[in-house]
């Protein structure tokens, strides 16, 4: 997909700055800010406590058991939060993971791989959570889907550094890293 207008292109760039904003801002809490006790931030407490899952209409009728597991992949976020060195690794992985992808998003540098990095991200908080209770969409699904959108349009070729680095590295590396070919015709667009 090609934008060509100039006003689109800005759009683009603006939808791309803001996730990128929204995955820094995560990360750089959870960097700067720990556990909110004083202690450093980890993933542990959500992946034990937060994963049994909630359903709702159509799925259940009625009051939910509250105690009752909805989540069929529970028991695995479960045993990684009790292992201590997968702990280690995926509390590292979420933070760089968070701030690589928002400054990436920002600047428009590597924007497809981020794009799909996030996308990735998201689907995993998604099938951590389980939350059905208000529906099958939440955020982890809405942000999973608008940066897979950004990945595929290219977005860091509108306004990000991918139209400046991209043309200097093999084909390969701007389709799957960067975001594909160069699109000038928003550019010369009135």
């Amino acid at each position: 997909m090609r934008v060509v207008d100039r006003t689109h292109a800005a759009a683009v760039a603006f939808g791309r700055v803001v996730i990128g904003v929204i995955f820094l801002w995560a990360g750089l809490e959870k960097f700067f800010g720990g556990d909110g006790k004083g202690g450093a931030w980890t993933a542990a407490g959500f992946l034990q406590f937060a994963t049994g899952g909630s359903l709702g209409w159509p799925f259940v009728t009625g009051t939910p058991d509250p105690k009752a597991v909805y989540n069929p992949t529970h028991d695995l976020w479960v045993s990684l939060a009790g292992n201590a060195g997968a702990m280690s690794v995926i509390n590292t992985l979420v933070i760089a993971g968070e701030i690589g992808i928002g400054v990436a998003l920002i600047l428009g540098l590597l924007t497809r791989f981020a794009a799909g990095m996030a996308t990735l991200m998201m689907l995993f908080f998604f099938v951590a959570a389980w939350s059905f209770s208000t529906g099958v969409v939440n955020q982890h699904l809405t942000y999973a889907v608008v940066a897979f959108g950004l990945g595929v349009i290219g977005a860091g070729n509108y306004y990000g550094l991918d139209s400046a680095v991209g043309p200097r590295v093999g084909a390969g590396l701007r389709r799957w890293l960067f975001s594909g070919d160069v699109h000038d015709e928003w550019r010369t667009a009135s």
